[in-house]
């Protein structure tokens, strides 16, 4: 593609990798076909071509975005399927997330859309807020139905009748390794998944010690800042990643880590892009270093070395978009549940995406739902016992669709191997 930024355009950086992302798509069309708005909508806008047209124009131009361009954009899940079907390594993640920080910069919502957005990122990623708010929620459900705003009917539909309590795992310490060390690694224990699932990073730290790992909870962690991130809250993601590069940093100075373990695959896509989000900043090198060592949890039991399980079950591998596309993982978690004994199936049209995307499911309610629906009956075609994924806002998502039990794929692999049995699959 050709472009026309001016020198003085293409001393900004994020101006530059814009540029030479733009460059290499050659309008091939191949994204089309496996964008799910696309899918749903139609529209070439709702592509990832047609958005890279909006973009170029809006940057080339140097012009703040307007109300076209901020709808279409809005519609992107990022699921990023695009990036694995483009033939010229088109790498729309950074051109995407640029322009998403170039909108909340130019551009004014009208205020409800201002007001939901504060709320959402004033919120989810801070898990005492958090709590606190789906209490809240719950109250306002019986009248969910009466709400004028869409958006708000979908935040209260997504709230669970019964919270978890807080985890005694939930704080900093660390997790001697059961046997001989073989791995000293720190544990991301995410925001929204510390409310809304406990087992999960529970399932994880009963597996790993038993694989031979220390696991570490860093003091000062927080958020990755994945979930503000892709708002294009630039300033807020910055500091939350910028607070927990500064906590691993710590840990890698001090005793070291051999690696930094996420169970949560969006968190995980930003992590390993952190060397890219802080270049030129004073922690580049501390965030590459942390970049470096981040691995999703199926990475690091595949490393490890899992020993053959007794699972049983006829399990639906759903595969998150943020790993089979963001952090291309895509025979890992299957071959880890057949390992671990577990008959697995996968859906017709896995590459496409469930719908959540974070805080999509909240902000783009109508896609959302149309996407959960096609995405949980070709799930429930296969006949599964239970459904997998590696994704705690995927395992949201899908679990408001089914009567289909939905598990974390590492509660399936603690439990084939010596832990308990997953709660989810006796609920209800």
């Amino acid at each position: 593609m050709q472009t026309h930024f001016t020198e003085d355009q293409l001393r900004d950086p994020g101006i530059a990798r814009a540029n030479e992302i733009l460059r290499a798509c050659v309008h091939c069309g191949f994204c089309t076909a496996t964008c799910p708005t696309y899918q749903v909508l139609g529209d070439e806008l709702d592509s990832p071509r047609g958005r890279i047209y909006l973009i170029k124009d809006m940057l080339e131009n140097d012009r703040p975005a307007d109300e076209k361009t901020v709808r279409h954009i809005d519609r992107c899940l990022s699921c990023l399927a695009c990036m694995t079907t483009c033939p010229s390594g088109v790498h729309y993640m950074h051109l995407v997330d640029h322009a998403r920080a170039h909108i909340e910069r130019t551009y004014r919502r009208p205020f409800r859309d201002r007001a939901l957005r504060w709320l959402v990122a004033k919120t989810l990623p801070y898990p005492a807020r958090f709590r606190v708010a789906m209490r809240l929620a719950r109250l306002g459900r019986p009248v969910a139905g009466l709400l004028p705003d869409a958006r708000l009917r979908a935040m209260l539909a997504m709230v669970p009748e019964r919270l978890p309590k807080r985890s005694p795992n939930d704080r900093p310490q660390v997790f001697a390794a059961l046997g001989a060390r073989r791995m000293r690694v720190a544990l991301l224990t995410g925001c929204a998944q510390r409310v809304l699932d406990t087992d999960i990073n529970d399932a994880t730290i009963r597996l790993l010690r038993r694989l031979g790992c220390e696991v570490v909870i860093a003091r000062g962690m927080g958020c990755c800042g994945a979930l503000t991130h892709h708002m294009g809250r630039a300033g807020d993601s910055h500091a939350m990643a910028a607070r927990a590069i500064r906590a691993w940093s710590a840990e890698i100075a001090g005793e070291g880590l051999d690696a930094i373990v996420v169970n949560t695959s969006g968190c995980g896509t930003t992590i390993k892009d952190y060397g890219h989000m802080f270049a030129g900043d004073p922690l580049e090198a501390e965030a590459r270093a942390v970049a470096e060592r981040a691995l999703d949890i199926s990475e690091l039991v595949e490393r490890l070395g899992l020993p053959e399980g007794r699972g049983g079950m006829r399990v639906a591998y759903h595969a998150a978009c943020s790993l089979q596309h963001g952090q291309q993982i895509r025979t890992a978690p299957k071959a880890l549940l057949q390992r671990a004994g577990f008959q697995v199936v996968e859906p017709a049209d896995a590459h496409l995406c469930c719908g959540s995307a974070g805080t999509y499911n909240l902000l783009q309610p109508e896609i959302s739902a149309e996407l959960k629906a096609r995405k949980v009956q070709s799930l429930e075609a296969r006949d599964p016992q239970v459904i997998a994924t590696g994704n705690i806002g995927c395992m949201m998502q899908i679990g408001s669709g089914t009567g289909v039990p939905v598990v974390h794929t590492v509660e399936l692999l603690d439990w084939a191997t010596g832990g308990p049995r997953p709660r989810a699959l006796d609920a209800g």
